[in-house]
């Protein structure tokens, strides 16, 4: 069944409600909003999730510095001017430029067909495609690990994550809750830690990497910011294990690749990441699954990638550019100034972005950061990422409440009241478990 929608001289759909959607949906409205407004272009939006998540306050949601609401912004907001279908894109034909996609009765449906509408799949044509679907956590890859724990990247883990972690943080018994948090790479990092902070004496938190160091990425460039990371951890108690991966999951149990068999309570996973694909673009994806990108981020005529879905050569270093948020919203933003210079039938530049920087947060006042390659600590550290991420929230309004929220975080600790967490209008202990959202 074909979508019915208002003719347009051109219509530009985007998939997913990832960065990289918004930041193009951003880019295309700066630079050619008249034409959004007068109706001449029309922008659809084609995502499983209503609304965007900020994956940059994560850890501070898991320490209990932060609601879980202040991170989430309802799609229809964050773009008021476009056509947000609540659905899964299941094929694009680049040669006819059609999107093939299932609706969604609700939030974590968009994976089956709607019989409510009538058909088990709609179509959609295009003029201009995005493909912005990001990446999730391979749990497949560890026996037990989509059933038994959590990722990152899956609506409703972190909501459900950080009340588990309360409880835990709270519970009077003699048992101590153990959390193991598989993956030493920023995430990972950053989530032992805040798992740590948050529970104190009554939870212990093994962080197990394979590799022979944590933050690798972060060590070869800045070794004194990765050792920095390491006295946090030791600091907060978390028992590091290196060498050694989380090999299966089991409701109560965590085992791992050198054979020891560690209770557990809770298992996290940030092991990494694989690109989410849409099937009919799979002779432009490299070996990892990711749509390898002309240097203007078109992949063919008429379609365009950036994030964790893509293949993006950075332009100084001709290696492909970092899986993170940074990247995909500069990604996103290019994408979106070269769609309105294609509307406008003119030539599209290359991507040219360099990087700013990296950064981790260890609770409040505490973090380390990279700026042009300048290392900091402590206060100017998290202040410095605090500024940055602030600024990147796609609502001011939930930017101001999160800066109101550290304010008093800062001035009372944490006696300062919290708001409870919320997904769906319904507490984070009744927010959905599964992992059935795909398109990030």
């Amino acid at each position: 069944m074909a979508t019915r929608l208002p003719a347009a001289e051109h219509r530009v759909v985007l998939l997913g409600g990832g960065y990289v959607t918004l930041h193009a949906y951003a880019g295309l409205m700066r630079h050619a909003g008249r034409a959004v407004r007068r109706g001449e272009v029309q922008i659809v939006v084609i995502s499983t999730d209503d609304a965007h998540s900020f994956h940059g306050f994560t850890g501070e949601v898991l320490a209990g510095l932060l609601p879980y609401d202040r991170t989430r912004t309802p799609l229809v907001e964050a773009m008021p001017h476009a056509h947000v279908v609540l659905g899964r894109a299941t094929a694009v034909d680049a040669e006819l430029r059609i999107v093939r996609y299932t609706l969604a009765d609700k939030l974590g449906e968009a994976s089956r067909p709607s019989e409510s509408s009538g058909s088990k799949e709609r179509v959609v044509d295009y003029d201009e495609l995005v493909v912005g679907t990001g990446g999730r956590e391979p749990a497949a890859t560890v026996p037990g690990l989509a059933e038994h724990g959590f990722t990152l990247r899956a609506p409703g883990d972190i909501a459900v994550l950080a009340e588990r972690v309360r409880e835990a943080a709270g519970h009077r018994g003699l048992r101590r809750h153990t959390v193991l948090v598989a993956g030493g790479g920023m995430a990972g990092v950053e989530m032992a830690a805040a798992v740590a902070d948050l529970g104190g004496p009554r939870v212990r938190v093994e962080l197990v990497h394979s590799g022979d160091t944590i933050l690798p990425e972060l060590r070869e460039t800045q070794p004194r910011l990765a050792a920095r990371a390491e006295q946090e951890l030791a600091r907060l108690g978390v028992r590091v294990r290196l060498g050694v991966r989380l090999a299966a999951v089991t409701e109560h149990a965590a085992y791992l690749s050198d054979g020891t068999h560690l209770p557990v309570s809770t298992v996290i996973g940030t092991i990494g990441q694989r690109a989410v694909q849409v099937p009919g673009l799979d002779a432009h994806r490299d070996p990892r699954g990711r749509l390898v990108t002309r240097p203007d981020l078109s992949v063919v005529d008429g379609v365009w990638a950036a994030g964790d879905a893509a293949c993006v050569v950075q332009p100084s270093r001709g290696e492909p550019v970092p899986a993170n948020a940074l990247w995909a919203i500069k990604g996103g933003e290019h994408v979106g100034r070269n769609l309105a210079r294609t509307i406008r039938g003119r030539a599209t530049r290359p991507f040219a972005y360099r990087g700013l920087g990296q950064a981790a947060s260890f609770g409040l006042g505490r973090s380390i950061s990279e700026l042009y390659g300048i290392p900091f600590t402590g206060w100017v550290a998290w202040v410095l990422r605090l500024t940055f991420f602030l600024r990147f929230m796609p609502s001011r309004r939930k930017a101001a409440q999160v800066a109101l929220d550290f304010a008093r975080q800062a001035a009372y600790g944490r006696r300062a009241p919290l708001v409870t967490p919320t997904v769906g209008g319904v507490t984070n202990a009744a927010a959905p478990r599964d992992g059935s959202l795909g398109v990030a």
